[in-house]
């Protein structure tokens, strides 16, 4: 073969080959876009309500607790608190962390590691709380769509294995945690970039002057939990109360200067700031917007069990339970009983915490009581709840 036959020949077979390459790699994109997995959201949505004790966090997991389509659970890091006791706080946050993983997840058997195997569905604390737990698969006294009261639930739905919490489960689109045991939202980063995770988080503050009093009525059935907040030195006499005070208002201030990171993109749109205030002065408007955030309809009935449950009379009677109260009277209720003196003590303490969530400080005993001195800054003027 000629020199330039040889060369022409070489030319050929490499377009050739150089056809063939083009071909199987355009062959294989299409294989890959046609069977690598879609990054679609898990069909399920989760939401953690993160709040602290004493700030509305009963009533507001309520809200998600009456509806048809939520399986919800209140505070299930109570197990990990009570079994591993001996431990701080901070300590504690990875294992409650692995536990609400799993609980998202259907994945009961979680808690086999805190309690014991053979145990009820009653065995789950505050089991009550959940309308889900009160309902078809987990009970079938009640319909799914019934609002349901704590009391019936207790009384005709304990008796039902544990198993039944993961069946429910399972059942639900949108399951829903309430928790007070995490102190910083770093911890929970994990969660939101977990793939087979759907998480939004909703911080839900409140007065700290409100938390405090509302407190103080409380402290002995508190003192369990105080202890692992601030051990059980920094939580003895007159100042006992100001540490733990100290602490939850600097987590607020850690959990939101980490959920307004604007340069996470994974946070985009899953992190919402609620102050209790804002539900009680419009609960209607707000609910409306929480569930927006959530992905959950607004029902009528639901509209109408709010207005019922902030439109009551008095200040309720029982610390934890929900039921139908002037709302705005109780989140005002701090202003006409506690002494100024201790306003300005956790004022001191939490300064920075109120500042940055809105709520003005007061300087006299006389602006204390001025009911229509208003203490809240406007909602305009904190950073957007869903921009983020």
């Amino acid at each position: 073969m000629s020199p330039s036959r040889e060369i022409l020949w070489l030319l050929r077979v490499i377009v050739a080959l150089g056809v063939q390459s083009v071909v199987f790699i355009c062959f294989l994109a299409q294989l890959r876009s046609s069977y690598s997995p879609q990054e679609k959201k898990p069909a399920q949505v989760h939401i953690l309500i993160l709040s602290s004790w004493r700030s509305g966090s009963s009533f507001t997991g309520q809200l998600f607790s009456q509806h048809p389509d939520v399986f919800y659970l209140m505070e299930p890091a109570w197990h990990v608190w009570t079994a591993m006791y001996r431990n701080r706080a901070k300590a504690l946050q990875m294992a409650a962390r692995d536990l609400i993983r799993s609980v998202f997840l259907c994945d009961m058997s979680v808690f086999d590691a805190y309690m014991s195997t053979q145990r009820n569905k009653s065995d789950l604390f505050q089991w009550e709380a959940s309308r889900a737990l009160c309902s078809p698969p987990a009970c079938d006294h009640f319909q799914r769509n019934h609002i349901i009261s704590k009391t019936a639930c207790k009384t005709l739905c304990g008796k039902y294995p544990f198993s039944k919490v993961e069946e429910a489960c399972k059942t639900y689109s949108h399951t829903v945690i309430k928790e007070v045991r995490f102190f910083d939202l770093t911890v929970l980063y994990p969660l939101l970039i977990d793939p087979s995770l759907n998480l939004k988080i909703i911080h839900l503050v409140r007065d700290p002057r409100a938390v405090f009093h509302s407190r103080e009525k409380t402290l002995t059935a508190l003192m369990y939990d105080s202890n692992i907040v601030v051990g059980p030195q920094n939580n003895q006499g007159e100042r006992g109360p100001y540490n733990v005070m100290q602490e939850i208002c600097k987590s607020h201030i850690r959990i939101y200067t980490e959920g307004s990171q604007a340069l996470l993109s994974f946070l985009k749109g899953r992190y919402m700031l609620v102050r209790y205030e804002d539900i009680v002065s419009d609960p209607l408007a707000k609910a409306a917007q929480i569930y927006k955030f959530a992905e959950l309809h607004f029902t009528p009935k639901l509209q109408v069990w709010v207005y019922n449950i902030t439109h009551g009379k008095g200040l309720g009677t029982q610390a934890f339970d929900i039921g139908s109260r002037d709302a705005v009277n109780v989140s005002q209720a701090w202003r006409k009983n506690l002494p100024f003196q201790k306003i300005a003590k956790l004022q001191n303490v939490c300064k920075d915490a109120m500042d940055l969530l809105g709520y003005r400080l007061v300087m006299s005993e006389e602006e204390q009581k001025d009911m229509a001195l208003n203490l809240l800054f406007t909602q305009s003027l904190l950073p957007s709840d869903t921009e983020n």
